[in-house]
């Protein structure tokens, strides 16, 4: 605002002098005109008539008048001070080489001043120069009082701008505020903090998007904690059955050998138990790491899983469950094969496990566009809608009230899960609960070359 003052004024003063220039010109011109008649060899005669013409001409135009001869001598004085006098003036000069000639000048006690030159011509000749000294005091007063109002617009401006300027910025800084205290309180460990934003602009997305952030990091947090609780109870069962059994034997004096050896076989299976799930941890901490290299080989899909389901039989055959098998598509492509082995049986395995005696199991193999579809369709107790989204979380139980005569760690379909994924694959679940649950696994048949790809 005060680049557009400054602005503002100097192209006022610019036009003001620029219109007074010729306003001076035509009264120098005017002027010139009304002293011809009298000026040259005649003046001598005429003094009197020229001197009124000046008084009144300067009386009117609020100027001093001086007429020169063709020699820069003064002959007339609208103020009769320099009669007779050489004048060296710029203007007078120019004026007496024919040309019109005006400047701007601070005369001081006198204030800014504009001279005007015009030659005196007579019958063609040029006989002489006219002058006006005219103060254009005025023109800078009103400059000075422009100034003075623009600088108090810009002053009210200024003060409406602040005013207006501490208001919205605590308007618009309220959101970060928010986002400030709610950050400050999950940095001591409140997690699941909401931001609430009203306007409808970029805050109120940035706020979505934290608070689904806030939402995600709370369920991880809550995850973490069931995760570490889980860890706890599953590694402390089978140690609590080994330090019962253990005990058991060691407040006896004299057992059975027989009694030995069924207590220990009991404390080996506890081992073997425990030792499972610390290989499935160690296992899923490998495949979270993301450092971990896929050995891709070229294989028949078919033969990889007529493999699995033969080793698989025996186990569904202790509780009479029949699985079959059904090749719809020929399958060849790049893979894992000792991952996605370990993978399909987890999977199978889960199957096994939740199928009541007597029931079926059936396996297939298709081609779905350009993916490769394992479908693992069982007639189990089913999985309901609310855990499905849950069912690949380590450790999640459906019915948490469940006895593990199931047997298992519960890691199973979590490794499952990471398998696939890091064949840029997913496995989607359909379900009817006491009906039964089909897993679909579908992986890329190039999904070496993305894998390659992106890496």
């Amino acid at each position: 605002m005060i680049v557009l003052n400054i602005l503002i004024v100097e192209k006022v003063i610019s036009t003001d002098l620029e219109n007074r220039h010729v306003e001076e010109f035509t009264k120098a011109n005017m002027t010139a005109n009304r002293l011809k008649h009298y000026s040259g060899s005649e003046y001598d005669y005429h003094i009197a008539v020229v001197q009124n013409i000046m008084y009144n001409l300067s009386k009117d135009f609020g100027s001093r008048i001086l007429m020169t001869n063709n020699k820069g001598v003064v002959v007339a004085d609208s103020y009769d001070k320099l009669v007779n006098v050489k004048l060296n003036h710029r203007e007078i000069n120019e004026a007496l080489k024919g040309k019109n000639s005006t400047g701007t000048y601070y005369l001081e006690n006198i204030g800014n001043t504009i001279y005007t030159a015009v030659p005196i011509y007579k019958n063609e000749v040029l006989i002489g120069a006219v002058l006006l000294s005219t103060s254009i005091d005025d023109i800078f007063i009103k400059m000075d009082n422009l100034k003075k109002t623009l600088y108090l617009i810009y002053i009210i401006c200024a003060v409406i701008t602040t005013v207006i300027g501490i208001v919205m910025s605590d308007y618009l800084l309220s959101p970060i505020k928010k986002f400030t205290k709610t950050i400050s309180n999950m940095s001591m460990g409140k997690l699941g903090q909401i931001v609430t934003v009203d306007t409808n602009d970029e805050f109120k997305r940035l706020a979505n998007t934290f608070n689904l952030f806030s939402t995600q990091l709370s369920q991880v947090d809550m995850q973490r904690k069931d995760f570490v609780a889980n860890v706890s109870h599953e590694l402390k069962t089978p140690l609590c059955a080994i330090k019962l059994l253990s005990g058991s034997l060691l407040l006896e004096n004299e057992v059975n050998v027989d009694i030995y050896k069924d207590f220990l076989t009991d404390i080996d299976s506890e081992v073997d138990r425990l030792t499972k799930i610390i290989d499935n941890l160690l296992e899923l901490v490998n495949l979270d790491s993301k450092k971990i290299t896929l050995n891709y080989q070229t294989v028949y899909i078919n033969y990889l899983l007529e493999k699995i389901i033969q080793r698989m039989k025996p186990i569904a055959k202790e509780k009479d469950i029949a699985i079959k098998y059904d090749q719809i598509d020929q399958v060849q492509m790049d893979v894992d094969v000792d991952k996605m082995h370990q993978s399909i049986i987890n999977i199978i395995h889960n199957a096994i496990k939740y199928t009541p005696n007597g029931g079926k199991i059936v396996v297939s193999l298709s081609k779905e566009e350009n993916n490769m579809v394992i479908e693992v369709k069982d007639t189990g107790i089913g999985i309901p809608e609310k855990d499905i989204e849950h069912i690949f979380e380590r450790f999640y139980r459906v019915d948490k009230a469940r006895t593990r005569n199931t047997g298992g760690t519960g890691l199973g379909l979590s490794i499952a899960h990471q398998i696939v994924a890091l064949h840029q694959g997913f496995i989607d679940i359909k379900s009817v609960l006491g009906k039964g649950t089909s897993f679909f696994i579908r992986i890329p048949i190039d999904s070496q070359d993305i894998y390659q790809g992106r890496r």
